[in-house]
Order: structure tokens, then sequence, then C-alpha cells
């Protein structure tokens, strides 16, 4: 059985991205088999529960305020409508749902409530409940924990040397004071990146080295290929070639053996042959819907005859995870 570090260093991390590619794979494909049950692969519904407005200016986000990306703004759902959605999501082969909501950081207010009241129904249907709601303190964290949510997302986006680039509306360290109030409340972490937002490949594995650092590794982490949207900064960046996006997986695969390692957004640019790739370089989760937010991904049918084909399988929900 692999030995789970928490002490990689960005040269080893280097070594091991830059390890030509069908060797890389290889590994990857080893370790993975090693850790994890190949075969089952974490099915996982985003739901965006308040959409637009943000006052973040996230360069890639359609959701920021101050970008005219012709988005409707939209209030919070109704708890019903959201309980519906799960429910939907449940009987389609997803274990895991989770609510996005367009905030810089969640408030203590009616909103607030209803989310908490949300996850305590989504909760009661016996699926893994994730929320992704922007900045947390350690009282907000917890009463998340208590209502019953089961992963936080806060991703990482980048490297800390190439975040200002980014985002300027808040810093690294909020980032990661959030993620270490989601540990202390008792919550699991998913935390990722984005790749495409025309970092480098320092950047890259300064990401990977801060996510696989952590005392910690989170539990979840999703690589994205960015979707580049009419309207933000971003909105002209190439497509992420298929072969940084393998080389993304089987490193943080590598690296972060227990992790579940989601191939995330970008899925509709790619093939199924590139989604294959994906998978046996470590990844064994994905998004299921129509729709990540506000940007497209396949739809539930294309992924169950995807799964058919690789002979993949719905993980169940709750499964239990030993991760360092």
């Amino acid at each position: 059985m692999t030995v789970i570090r928490n002490n990689w260093t960005k040269q080893e991390i280097s070594e091991v991205y830059h390890t030509p590619l069908l060797e890389l794979v290889y590994r990857a494909a080893t370790v993975h088999r090693e850790n994890n049950e190949p075969s089952e692969v974490q099915v996982s519904t985003l739901l965006s529960i308040k959409t637009g407005g943000c006052s973040e200016d996230c360069s890639y986000c359609p959701q920021a305020a101050r970008y005219n990306t012709d988005l409707e703004v939209q209030k919070l759902m109704d708890l019903e409508a959201v309980v519906e959605s799960a429910k939907e999501a449940k009987n389609s082969g997803s274990s895991r749902f989770c609510m996005g909501a367009a905030w810089r950081e969640v408030r203590d207010n009616k909103d607030f409530d209803k989310v908490l009241e949300m996850v305590r129904q989504v909760n009661g249907l016996g699926m893994e409940v994730c929320c992704t709601l922007g900045m947390l303190t350690e009282e907000q964290a917890k009463k998340l924990a208590d209502a019953g949510v089961y992963a936080y997302n806060h991703n990482l986006d980048t490297s800390e040397e190439d975040y200002d680039r980014i985002i300027s509306t808040r810093t690294y360290q909020d980032r990661l004071d959030t993620l270490e109030n989601v540990r202390k409340a008792g919550m699991t972490v998913c935390c990722g990146g984005i790749v495409g937002l025309g970092e480098t490949v320092d950047d890259r594995i300064s990401m990977l080295h801060t996510l696989s650092s952590m005392e910690k590794h989170p539990e979840s982490v999703p690589i994205n290929a960015l979707v580049p949207v009419e309207g933000t900064p971003m909105e002209n960046q190439d497509k992420v070639p298929i072969w940084d996006m393998v080389r993304m997986i089987a490193t943080a695969r590598i690296i972060m053996p227990k992790s579940v390692v989601r191939l995330s957004a970008g899925r509709t640019e790619m093939s199924l042959t590139d989604q294959a790739l994906c998978f046996i370089a470590g990844a064994n989760s994905i998004f299921a819907g129509d729709k990540l937010l506000t940007t497209p991904n396949p739809d539930v049918m294309q992924d169950h005859e995807m799964f058919e084909l690789l002979g993949l399988k719905p993980r169940e929900a709750f499964k239990d995870e030993v991760v360092a």
C-alpha cells in the first residue's frame, strides 16, 4: 500500500508532473489501484441555489456582478425546488448533492437559515450534502456541519504566487482560513483548482504542493479545465490541452493517493477517449447534470452510456474514507 505523505517538496512534485506521459499515467494508475476501487466513480450533482450578482472579481467567473455576461441574476431558490432537484439527482445516480451560492461570504441572515434547512432536508434523503457558499467563520462552519453538511468546497484556483492576477477581492490566506474553519467543524474538504487561467506549470505544481502539504489531504480534489465565458477577463483563453489535464490528474493521484480526484469543469470539450484517459490516470469523480452552476456539462444519459462502455459504476454515498 502506498505511504501517505504530507511533505512532498515542489521539486518532487515537479519531477512527477514532468515524467514522460505514458510512464506518468502508468504510475498514477498503479497508485490508484493500490488505494481505490478503480471501477468506482463518485457522481455529484451541482446546483446553483443563488445565481449571479457576486461582489467578487474572479476573472473566470460569469457570476461576478462587474462583468457583462448576460447572466440572469436570481435570488435564493425556494426550499421545495432545491429538495426536488436533489431527489432527481439521486434518482439519476448521484450520491452527492452540491449547493452553490454566488456569495463572497456567508452572512448570518434569513438566507443562511434557509440554506441550513435545505441541508437538513437533502441530508434526510441519504445523500452526501456539499456546499460552496464562499468564506465561512468558525461559527458558520459549525452550523453547517450540525445541519448535516458532509463536504465544503472552497477551491484555491491557482498558486499563491499567481493568485493576485486572478482575484483581488480576497486573499489566498482568506481561502486557507475558510478551509481551516471547515476542518475544525468536522466537515470534509473539497478543494482543487482550475487549469487554463494563463498560469505557468510552476503555478500548477505550487497549487498541488499547497494541497498535498495540508495536515490532512482534501478528501475531494476537483481539477477543472477553464470554460471561457464571454464578458469575463478570461474569455479569450485557449482551450486546455487534454494532456495538461491528464498530467494534473495523474500528479494529484500520485501525491494524494486516497483523495477523490474529480474530473470537473470542461468535460463538454473532451471526447469520450479523453475522459477515459483521465479515469485511467486516477480520476474517480465527476459532476453529473447538464450544468455546473452556469456552464455546460454533459447530460446524464451521455454519462450513463460512458459508464457502461468503460465498465464504471457510481460510488455509494458515505463510503468510508481514510484520508491522510
